[in-house]
């Protein structure tokens, strides 16, 4: 079904006529696609359509026509979906489109991967730089590097008998919510590396002693988000997710890691399972247009 989604993508697609190509009733047949991708099976349609509209986009094509090519009435219609799915509207957004197509969804490689669900086309996203504070602590792991080498740490105790989230909160006072974790590249440690728990940082903040504060340079993101999963399955599919993007997204896409940056994973109030039966984080992956024949 995925497939045929694929090849049918500016047709239009209803529950009842892909549960009838599936052999199932479209309930049953919603709760099997939920089940096995991490999306309902109309949210999933519209998410992979609009992905296909941003490599329209990318090609200079008008919003309207794009609409009306995958099956929105109206600019309006497209607009409000492609705002909930990318976070900007398309006029915003053009820059930040990629230059090739969606790649193609390879479920059987997700599900080996254990990621728990797809693996969506990230958002690109150019952030101004931010400032972000909090705690550190060292590991003694050899051939760590970035934030990638060393995923999903922030539900292991390196912290014990201690509350890591809640001081940081309790401490900074962020106005934003979300904790981010990084890799902080040490030439220092050879056989380890320095790995930041971190909130917000608001100026003005009163800083503790041996805390830390790191401001973010300005660079383009791909954001991906992380299937919906049972908190059991969390940090696997954390782990699962990057190992996806390097292994299957980035050699096929048009980008580059861009190095002079830090990648990190970012969790908000979605991933508290004492709020959502299922949980997920984001994970931001510095990035640059390739260079030709590399």
């Amino acid at each position: 079904m995925i497939d045929y989604i694929e090849e049918h993508i500016q047709d239009e697609l209803t529950p009842d006529l892909l549960a009838d190509i599936a052999g199932y009733s479209p309930y049953h047949f919603n709760r099997i696609f939920e089940k096995q991708t991490g999306y309902t099976l109309m949210d999933y349609v519209v998410k992979r359509k609009l992905q296909y509209a941003l490599y329209d986009l990318a090609q200079g094509k008008k919003v309207i026509e794009i609409a009306l090519t995958y099956g929105f009435e109206t600019h309006a219609g497209f607009t409000k979906a492609f705002k909930k799915c990318f976070g900007s509207p398309p006029r915003l957004y053009r820059q930040h489109c990629p230059s090739s197509l969606p790649q193609k969804i390879d479920l059987s490689r997700l599900e080996q991967n254990q990621v728990g669900g797809i693996v969506m086309q990230p958002k690109l996203v150019r952030r101004s730089p931010f400032t972000i504070a909090g705690k550190t602590v060292e590991r003694s792991i050899r051939n760590i590097s970035y934030t990638r080498d060393s995923p999903a740490l922030w539900n292991q105790k390196l912290f014990p008998d201690e509350s890591i989230e809640r001081i940081l909160y309790e401490t900074l006072t962020p106005e934003t919510h979300g904790e981010y974790c990084l890799n902080l590249k040490s030439e220092e440690l050879e056989d380890g590396f320095t790995y930041l728990f971190a909130v917000n940082y608001d100026s003005g903040t009163s800083l503790p002693d041996r805390w830390t504060k790191l401001t973010i340079p300005s660079t383009t993101y791909a954001i991906f988000r992380t299937p919906l999963v049972n908190v059991d399955d969390f940090a696997v599919s954390i782990t699962g997710t990057w190992q996806y993007i390097l292994d299957d997204w980035l050699p096929q896409s048009s980008y580059e890691v861009d190095e002079t940056c830090y990648d990190f994973e970012y969790y908000d109030e979605h991933c508290h399972d004492w709020e959502y039966e299922k949980v997920y984080m984001e994970i931001y992956l510095p990035i640059k247009e390739r260079k030709q024949g590399s």
